[in-house]
């Protein structure tokens, strides 16, 4: 199984890149985690709508070019579906038992992610209805990634 991450932006800060870096070696017993980072724009503090759209098309089509076309796409957005640590771990254990083997997370820039990138998912998933920044939404995913994988197999895990 292959587990992509497609971010925008680099994890600038050392305890970001440390907890990043402990979830792929907790990780590294269950699947293949492959990260990448695209750069991301410089945002003005109140950008026109213009310019957020002109921030997520760059975005997004550097985005875009990290998703395997055969790859599930699974984007992080505020409206998308909710599920619990079971939940989302019965959904991964079911995408895999239909032939899936390789799944892309994406994650957007401070701005979200494009329209383009947001009609390429195959799921709009949402952790919260809270604002989270990217770098901790990072952090947040592969910590649930793991998770899932803990529950697949039915090793303990915190509740």
């Amino acid at each position: 199984m292959n587990i992509r991450i497609a971010a925008v932006g680099k994890l600038k800060e050392h305890y970001w890149r440390d907890a990043v870096s402990e979830y792929e070696k907790r990780l590294g017993r269950y699947c293949s985690i492959i990260i990448k980072e695209v750069p991301d724009e410089r945002t003005p503090d109140c950008p026109s709508k213009r310019e957020r759209e002109l921030i997520l098309s760059k975005e997004g089509e550097r985005l875009l070019k990290q998703i395997p076309d055969e790859s599930l796409c699974i984007a992080l957005a505020i409206a998308g579906k909710r599920f619990d640590s079971e939940g989302l771990s019965d959904y991964l254990k079911q995408q895999m038992d239909h032939g899936i083997s390789d799944i892309t997370f994406v994650i957007g820039g401070s701005l979200g992610l494009s329209a383009e990138v947001l009609g390429r998912a195959d799921l709009l998933l949402s952790f919260s209805d809270f604002t989270f920044p990217h770098q901790l939404m990072r952090v947040i995913a592969l910590e649930q990634i793991y998770r899932s994988f803990r529950i697949m197999k039915n090793e303990p895990y915190h509740k």
